[in-house]
């Protein structure tokens, strides 16, 4: 069984128009589509509500949606399966979640991680094929896009049940796959507590996870003879030129007696994406291989996640500061954050670590701001 593994595809103003005509093969270019297709198993993430009808939730971060005609393309692509475990299957509220659903069905799109509530999006998918059963298990970081048993949305990597529900897949598959939407933007390494999460995912029954959602090209790992793969970047989601969303990758592997796992290179050109050949494919594969040797060195994932997190820790304090845009960029560019650094005395901001940091603080605090939160929207 050969199964390809592609990451995010959200259709884009840039690119509608190809997936309403269903006009996979300008999206993909001919040799990536050819590759696609060549495959038994084909899956991507959908990280957009395809709805007409706009009812934005209350959220920090972009309301994404694709008209209900993109689902044209969505088809075309031919996919085995969809997820919908991620940070942005309820951009649209609860119609645009519903919207979507039905969508799917009618066109006979099979999905998982999400659902009406969060028994059923937890459910993972069983494909056999002779012999053979693979299991695919899709769970997302909490975000505000999260199912609860009564409320619709993704499914959530709980600790307490999703590694059970791990373990439950494992005694039923020979193989199984689990696609966790996770992980920091724009950075290309774990950070310690997503490699422990991780490598627990592989102890519990994994033999493939694939963290998705960081929109770049990350690193991989091999711990107990399974792989972990740290950022797969994007599939079809023209919203940025930067160096991240330039490149990704898709995974294919096939399963057979020793399943063996090959990185396939892309690139994006302009609104659609190509495969990438040549140096590209070997200037991308090579630094992918790069950081992945990097993160075995003793500390180093530590000591990189440690600077990471002081580059973007007055980015965090000045949001909670209430600065706004502009003296935000006014602090960081010309006053070298001083502005920041002054709002709070040490003793606000051990509590405000204790806060965080504590459970039965965050546990507390979560509820009381989701409770004023929701007490606003009623106003």
């Amino acid at each position: 069984m050969r199964v390809i593994i592609g990451a995010d595809v959200v259709p884009t103003e840039s690119n509608i128009h190809l997936f309403a005509e269903g006009n996979v093969k300008e999206l993909l270019g001919e040799e990536l589509f050819d590759l696609w297709n060549s495959c038994d198993v084909r899956i991507f993430n959908l990280e957009v509500p395809i709805t007409d009808k706009k009812s934005p939730i209350n959220k920090c971060g972009p309301n994404l949606i694709a008209p209900a005609s993109t689902v044209k393309g969505i088809k075309a692509l031919n996919p085995t399966l969809v997820t919908l475990a991620n940070n942005h299957i309820l951009d649209q509220g609860v119609e645009g979640f519903r919207d979507t659903v039905e969508l799917l069905k009618k066109y006979g799109i099979d999905f998982i991680g999400a659902g009406y509530d969060v028994f059923q999006a937890c459910r993972p998918f069983i494909i056999q094929k002779d012999d053979i059963k693979v299991g695919i298990y899709a769970c997302a970081e909490h975000e505000f896009s999260i199912a609860t048993d009564k409320s619709p949305g993704a499914n959530p990597f709980d600790p307490l049940e999703s590694l059970d529900h791990i373990m439950a897949l494992r005694s039923e598959c020979n193989y199984v796959i689990v696609l966790y939407h996770g992980g920091k933007e724009h950075y290309r390494y774990p950070s310690p507590y997503l490699q422990k999460v991780c490598r627990k995912i592989v102890e519990k029954g994994a033999d493939l996870v694939i963290c998705q959602h960081s929109h770049c090209i990350g690193c991989y790992e091999i711990y107990n003879g399974s792989i972990i793969v740290y950022g797969q970047g994007n599939f079809i989601f023209d919203k940025n030129d930067n160096e991240y969303w330039k490149t990704s990758l898709m995974i294919k592997v096939a399963i057979d007696e020793k399943p063996v796992i090959e990185y396939v290179p892309v690139k994006k050109v302009r609104n659609v994406i190509r495969l990438a050949i040549g140096k590209e494919a070997d200037e991308i594969l090579q630094a992918f291989i790069k950081r992945s040797e990097e993160i075995l060195q003793k500390d180093f994932i530590s000591q990189q996640y440690r600077k990471f997190a002081y580059e973007n820790y007055f980015n965090y304090i000045r949001s909670l500061a209430g600065f706004g845009k502009w003296l935000s960029r006014l602090d960081r560019k010309l006053l070298n954050n001083r502005l920041v650094r002054h709002k709070y005395n040490k003793k606000q901001l051990l509590a405000v670590q204790n806060y965080v940091e504590c459970e039965s603080h965050r546990e507390l605090f979560l509820q009381g701001l989701s409770s004023k939160i929701q007490e606003d929207n009623k106003i």
